[in-house]
């Protein structure tokens, strides 16, 4: 993108002159040599009106350009500059929602301008349709797409990303006609979707927002009126410690041990643990086989 020159009045497309080569001293914004476009030295300047008559211009003048000339990009930049105004009329519909989500605007420009530039190279003068009605749905779209996959606190597949959008609307519409909250078999039957897909869905918007773990909350079994009511972090208040952990680990360093016995060493074990059988031998010679086996089971654990 080019330079922006010092900021000056809005430019007039009757006040533009046509310059068919580069001044000497190379001013910025000025034609490349043998293009006869009008030179326009600060784009971002002009009015929205004039940027309009000027562009088409510039569009039918760009068809006929090689691409990857400085010709080419001299008109391709100046148009993405002359309709900035397009990103920042598509970014204001968005503050609000991205200062609720911690976004910076001036991030939410710079991915609409992204659009833009698809808009501009997509764009074919031939249809007679007015360039801000290509650019605008372009623009938007590249920000929604940009707020979908930046603001969920935890990824999630982007078909369920879409259907939170659907079931949040859904769940509004029935709401007006019913008079209540919509059941999941409701919500499935007005947007032709399984009950199974509906509650996937609302799994998933759970991860759209999330809280820190450190935040300070009351106990949930305390009187909401106790004036003595204590907080807690998040972390002490959910969740507990699972003894199945413990035992997790010492399966799992015991396996191969296991996998290093023989067939009638694994076999006692699965009878003394499992079923008991009998084996045909006396319950003394069960014992110390046992006896030996866990020993060495035990030594091998304590080695790794």
């Amino acid at each position: 993108m080019s330079r922006s020159a010092t900021a000056v009045s809005p430019i007039r497309a009757t006040d533009v002159q046509i310059t068919p080569s580069v001044p000497a001293d190379g001013t910025t914004g000025a034609p490349p040599q043998g293009v006869a476009l009008p030179e326009v030295k600060n784009p971002r300047e002009t009015s929205p009106a004039d940027a309009r008559e000027l562009s088409k211009l510039f569009f039918a003048r760009l068809r006929d350009l090689e691409e990857g000339t400085r010709e080419y990009q001299y008109a391709r930049n100046t148009l993405i500059e002359m309709n900035l105004s397009l990103v920042q009329f598509a970014a204001r519909r968005f503050r609000a929602r991205a200062h609720g989500g911690g976004l910076d605007i001036d991030d939410i420009i710079q991915v609409g301008i992204i659009g833009l530039i698809k808009a501009i190279d997509r764009y074919e003068p031939e249809r007679e349709v007015e360039f801000s009605t290509l650019a605008l749905p372009y623009i938007t779209g590249e920000i929604k797409r940009y707020f979908r996959d930046t603001t969920w606190a935890v990824h999630v597949p982007r078909r369920l990303q879409e259907l939170r959008s659907e079931l949040a609307k859904a769940q509004e519409t029935l709401t007006d006609l019913l008079g209540r909250a919509p059941t999941v078999r409701e919500v499935a039957q007005h947007l032709e979707l399984t009950e199974e897909q509906v509650i996937d869905g609302l799994v998933a918007a759970n991860g759209y927002t999330s809280g820190s773990l450190d935040t300070a909350g009351a106990d949930s079994d305390e009187p909401a009126t106790s004036s003595s009511r204590t907080t807690r972090p998040l972390a002490e208040r959910l969740g507990d410690l699972d003894p199945a952990m413990e035992l997790f680990e010492e399966f799992h360093t015991l396996a191969p041990l296991l996998e290093q016995l023989d067939e009638r060493d694994r076999l006692i074990l699965r009878l003394r643990f499992g079923h008991g059988a009998e084996l045909g031998i006396s319950q003394m010679q069960v014992s110390r086989l046992l006896s030996r086996t866990l020993t060495r089971l035990r030594a091998g654990m304590l080695s790794v």
